[in-house]
C-alpha cells in the first residue's frame, strides 16, 4: 500500500513540480515513447543476457512481492513455533521411532497438516524434516547439527538475493542507457544543423528527456524496488532461521518450551508474540503428537 501511494507522490511532486514551473509537458509526452523503447528496450535485453531464468523469474515474481511485503504474518510464526514444539515434544516423549512417520512423509503427518501455509514452502519443511532425519542417524552433536543447517540457509539466503541483486544491477545501468538514447537524440539533432532554432530547441529537448528518464526510473522505480525486495527477503529469512534455534536449542537438551521460547526471540518484532500469547496458544494444541 505505501509503495502504490510511493509512486503516485514520486510522480505527482517530480512532474507537478516541472508544469509549475512553466514547463512543457508536450516535450516529454512527444519524446517518451522513443526514449522508454531505447532505454526500456535496453534494460530489460541487459537484464536477459545478464541473468539466467531462474532469477528472471524470481525478479518477475519480485515485483509482486514488493508490494505485498513479507509472506509471514504473526500468525504463521505462531503456527511455526507449534508445529516444532509438537515436533520435538513428540521426539523427547516418544523417542525417534514415533517422529519418523512425520518426518518421513510430512504430508501424511496430522501434525504437518494443521499447518497448511508452511507446508507450501517446500525449503522449510524440507530444512525441518533433513535436520530431524539427521538426528534420528544419531547425530547428536549440537555443533555439527548448526553448522550444516547454517550452510543450508546460507545457501537458500543468496540464491533468494538473486532477483533483487539483478534488479539492482539495472537500476545502476540505466542513467547510463539514459545517456546512450541522448546522444542518439543529440546525434539525430545534428542531421537536421539546418533547421531553425525552434525546431532545434525541441529536438534537443526530446533527446534530453533520454538522460531524464534512464535517471528517474534508476532513482524513483527500479533501485527503490530492488532495495524493498532485499528487505522483504532479509526479513522472510528469519522464518528460518527460527527453525535452526529451536532444533540447536532441543539438541542442547531443552524441554520443547524452553526450546520454543529460544526461537521465538528470533521472531521479528513486529510480529513477536508475547510469552504469554505463545504460552497459551501451546497450550490449547490439540495432543495428537
Amino acid at each position: 500500500m505505501f509503495q502504490i501511494i510511493g509512486i503516485v507522490v514520486l510522480f505527482g511532486m517530480v512532474f507537478g513540480s516541472y508544469i509549475m514551473a512553466g514547463g512543457n509537458m508536450g516535450v516529454i509526452t512527444h519524446a517518451l515513447p522513443h526514449e522508454l523503447m531505447a532505454i526500456g528496450g535496453a534494460a530489460v535485453a541487459a537484464f536477459m543476457i545478464g541473468n539466467g531464468m531462474p532469477v528472471i523469474k524470481s525478479s518477475l515474481a519480485g515485483f509482486g512481492k514488493a508490494f505485498a511485503g513479507p509472506k509471514w504474518k504473526a500468525a504463521d510464526y505462531r503456527d511455526l513455533l507449534a508445529l516444532l514444539f509438537q515436533l520435538t515434544k513428540t521426539m523427547k516423549s516418544k523417542g525417534v521411532i514415533a517422529l519418523e512417520s512425520h518426518i518421513e512423509k510430512p504430508g501424511e503427518s496430522a501434525i504437518f497438516q494443521k499447518y497448511p501455509k508452511i507446508m507450501k514452502d517446500h525449503f522449510a519443511i524440507d530444512f525441518i524434516c533433513d535436520t530431524l532425519r539427521m538426528m534420528t542417524m544419531n547425530l547428536e552433536d549440537p555443533h555439527q547439527i548448526e553448522d550444516a543447517m547454517e550452510k543450508q540457509l546460507e545457501k537458500h539466503h543468496h540464491e533468494a538475493l538473486g532477483a533483487p541483486h539483478a534488479l539492482q544491477t539495472m537500476a545502476d545501468g540505466l542513467p547510463a542507457l539514459g545517456i546512450v538514447a541522448a546522444v542518439l537524440g543529440v546525434i539525430k539533432t545534428m542531421g537536421s544543423i539546418t533547421e531553425p532554432p525552434e525546431v532545434l530547441g525541441g529536438m534537443i529537448g526530446g533527446a534530453l528527456v533520454g538522460t531524464f528518464l534512464g535517471v528517474f526510473l534508476a532513482y524513483g522505480l527500479v533501485g527503490p524496488l530492488a532495495a524493498r525486495l532485499k528487505a522483504i527477503i532479509d526479513e522472510e529469512a528469519a522464518f528460518y532461521k527460527i527453525i535452526q534455534s529451536v532444533l540447536v536449542a532441543h539438541l542442547h537438551g531443552n524441554a520443547a518450551q524452553i526450546s520454543v521460547e529460544i526461537g521465538r526471540g528470533d521472531i521479528p518484532s513486529t510480529a513477536q508474540p508475547s510469552f504469554a500469547e505463545m504460552e497459551e496458544a501451546l497450550q490449547n494444541l490439540p495432543n495428537e503428537a
